[in-house]
């Protein structure tokens, strides 16, 4: 009884964050859609409304902040005198969380934190179950999840991908380049300069698994704009991901979970997030361990291979 009432004393806490394109910023731009149907009736929906509805008036866009689109949510669960850590992905697509102790008095845990978990698209798990070192002593803890997208057993296959826009363009920024491609998951990207609005095409066959599509705004404020471009996720069968970024607001055909082929028209190009003009950033990145890492690719045009070193 008095190992009971001690648990009771047990105060968990959960916070969690995540690690996506980039490092997520405290808030970011959203849409409601304002519209009238045929009946005279006014909706206010997240997605623009379907043809139909739209006999009666135009459909208005409200912009809003809202809080960034995270990569898993965790749950704590009780039962026989200790807790379950349920991660649960939100995308579509593979990630890996790992959970650590920000605060720990008192508490032990199968398997011992911190530890690291894969979970498929939109799956969820147990991370961890946690209990209390000594039941005779009340204990406390606070968590952290964090999330990377992408399985860390990708084996990136030798791959010639295709130019992912269509009609004319130059080539910016390559591998390497001294401007923004200084990190560890831009090294090796390039920047396609064409005209706003271009087609963007899918360079290699995969599943989306992440789209934004609602920032409306550039600048050359890295702190502000570096994570607020709007991109396309896709993860290939190698378990690499292509990126493709700085699209155009609401510049997006595809949705998360659908499978594209390569060729296919996925959105159109633009000039949000941190950028000084119309362009493509395209990178291919793979999960080193929680830690996301673009790698070399090839690529050609109709004209042949592309030269992509900068």
């Amino acid at each position: 009884m008095t190992a009971t009432l001690r648990l009771l004393l047990i105060l968990p806490t959960a916070v969690i964050s995540a690690i996506s394109l980039t490092a997520l910023a405290p808030a970011c731009a959203g849409t409601v859609y304002k519209w009238t149907d045929s009946n005279g009736v006014v909706h206010y929906t997240d997605r623009a409304p379907p043809q139909a509805g739209q006999e009666a008036a135009a459909v208005e866009r409200i912009r809003y902040a809202a809080e960034p689109k995270p990569l898993a949510r965790m749950a704590l669960d009780t039962g026989d005198g200790q807790y379950r850590a349920i991660a649960r992905n939100l995308i579509h697509g593979h990630i890996e969380v790992e959970l650590r102790y920000r605060e720990n008095r008192n508490i032990d845990s199968r398997p011992p934190l911190p530890t690291r978990h894969v979970l498929p698209g939109l799956a969820q798990a147990t991370v961890a179950e946690l209990f209390p070192a000594d039941r005779s002593q009340a204990g406390r803890f606070t968590l952290d999840l964090n999330a990377v997208p992408g399985r860390p057993d990708a084996q990136p296959e030798d791959y010639q991908y295709d130019l992912p826009v269509r009609g004319p363009f130059q080539l910016g920024q390559g591998f390497g380049g001294a401007f923004s491609h200084t990190d560890d998951q831009s090294r090796y990207a390039i920047d396609i300069g064409v005209a706003e609005g271009t087609p963007i095409l899918a360079a290699r066959a995969g599943r989306v698994m992440q789209v934004e599509s609602d920032f409306d705004r550039s600048g050359l404020d890295r702190e502000k704009f570096a994570d607020r471009a709007n991109h396309i996720r896709i993860e290939h069968a190698d378990g690499t991901m292509a990126v493709y970024a700085h699209l155009q607001p609401d510049g997006t055909l595809v949705r998360p979970g659908q499978t594209v082929r390569a060729g296919q028209h996925i959105g159109y190009s633009g000039n949000t997030g941190f950028s000084t003009g119309p362009h493509l950033h395209f990178a291919v990145q793979v999960n080193r361990g929680m830690r996301l890492e673009s790698i070399p690719f090839r690529m050609r045009s109709d004209a042949g291979p592309l030269p992509l070193t900068d």
